[in-house]
């Protein structure tokens, strides 16, 4: 470093100087990312700038009085790292540096005592005869302290010890803060990748390509709005050319909600064919093992819509657990709602039984079910999506379910433009072809 005025020198003749040796420290620190870096680009500038014959580090971190352990010193070669070394630390018990450390308050020694053979501080203050003792406070506690001596007595000045506490403690904060800091993108790290694990687990149970049933035409889109969610769609092929769609949202996001998810899913694939094929069925099963295992300890809840798409009768019966009823736009330009039998969202009530409605499914007719995610998407002026919205992004008409997609994504996303996703949506556009998909 070049500068070497002393910032503790606090002659006003001397502050151009004692400016430019502080921001020049401040900002070697500034690009330091490792805590024991850190330190050891510290020490050697207060080395430079407040020689001592000796240093230590004392923590009282995690133990009980009057036990301490001794972190660094200036007598070792082989300096152990506190915060992922603290196994190699020695842990001393009582004598004048533990006296010292739990006083919770700076000290200064002109002149040292002859120390007791069996205090732990012989081996680090041998020889020292001055010793400033700096604490580090941590919730008014010195947790941590700084123990600097000399050889000669009343080595220390009184004048500038103020400066020196106040500069250790700054230093202590802010490696404490990177310490933090660390142990927190740590965390964050080991959790994202657990994250990504539950979304590839929870991806491989959605289907992996649309069903080709005849007379009826499937596009999809699935978004979580983080690694994981509690988004759920799936179908089931049925006997007769039917086929069986089931779209759900479980409450909350992340993992617990992707957990629900797998859960429903699991218990959906192991329910019997002859419960897929009834909407009501499907729901009351649903219903009844979610309520009486998983959800009621926790609160948690799934909304869920059921619907059994019959071409060849042009009818689809359907059966709703308290999700948004789907929007139907008929071929003659006629918009309706799919609002009936409707009762509560899966696993509130063990013994709730779902009903079921029949409606006309004519070719050209599309049915569109979205979760929350599509319709409670806000824009910059807090307004909601919603129905109306679904509505106004259908065309009269269109040849194929993509194009229903395509065309109420791109009115979704110019809707929510700015506004960051908060939850997971999905899309299920169902078309009556009247022929081959």
């Amino acid at each position: 470093m070049s500068a070497t005025s002393n910032p503790f020198d606090t002659e006003s003749r001397n502050w151009r100087g004692r400016l430019a040796a502080s921001v020049e420290l401040m900002r070697a620190l500034s690009r330091s990312s490792d805590p024991q870096e850190m330190y050891g680009l510290f020490s050697r500038r207060m080395d430079e700038l407040f020689p001592v014959t000796r240093r230590l580090s004392l923590s009282r971190r995690g133990l009980r009085p009057p036990e301490y352990r001794v972190t660094r010193c200036s007598l070792w070669k082989d300096a152990a790292n506190p915060w992922t070394e603290p196994e190699r630390l020695p842990v001393h018990r009582g004598g004048v540096l533990a006296e010292l450390l739990y006083a919770d308050e700076p000290r200064l020694i002109p002149d040292l005592r002859l120390l007791d053979d069996d205090d732990p501080a012989v081996v680090y203050l041998a020889g020292q005869r001055s010793v400033l003792v700096i604490p580090h406070f941590e919730q008014g506690l010195a947790v941590n302290a700084i123990v600097l001596a000399r050889e000669e007595p009343d080595a220390f000045s009184r004048d500038q010890l103020p400066d020196l506490v106040m500069l250790s403690n700054l230093f202590g904060r802010a490696t404490q803060t990177l310490v933090l800091s660390q142990a927190v993108k740590g965390a964050f790290d080991a959790a994202d990748f657990e994250m990504k694990a539950v979304a590839d687990i929870q991806k491989a149970l959605l289907p992996d390509a649309v069903p080709r049933v005849p007379g009826i035409d499937v596009a999809v889109d699935y978004r979580a709005a983080a690694r994981a969610g509690g988004d759920y769609y799936d179908f089931f092929p049925l006997p007769g050319g039917k086929l069986g769609v089931l779209i759900a949202d479980a409450s909350g996001h992340g993992a617990p909600a992707a957990v629900l998810m797998a859960m429903t899913h699991s218990i959906a694939h192991t329910l019997p064919e002859a419960d897929r094929a009834r909407p009501h069925g499907l729901l009351t099963q649903l219903n009844a093992h979610l309520a009486r295992r998983y959800t009621r300890p926790t609160g948690s809840f799934v909304t869920a819509f059921a619907a059994v798409f019959d071409p060849a009768n042009h009818s689809l019966t359907y059966s709703s657990a308290g999700h948004a009823p789907p929007l139907v736009a008929r071929a003659d330009g006629t918009r309706a709602t799919l609002n009936r039998a409707q009762k509560l969202p899966l696993g509130i009530k063990p013994t709730e039984t779902y009903t079921e409605q029949t409606a006309t499914f004519q070719p050209g007719d599309r049915v569109v079910l979205v979760t929350d995610g599509i319709l409670e998407a806000a824009n910059a002026a807090g307004d909601m999506f919603g129905t109306a919205g679904v509505g106004a992004a259908l065309r009269p008409v269109c040849d194929a379910a993509t194009d229903d997609l395509a065309a109420l994504l791109a009115t979704w996303a110019a809707h929510t433009a700015g506004v960051p996703t908060t939850d997971d949506r999905t899309v299920v556009v169902v078309r009556a072809t009247g022929g081959e998909p």
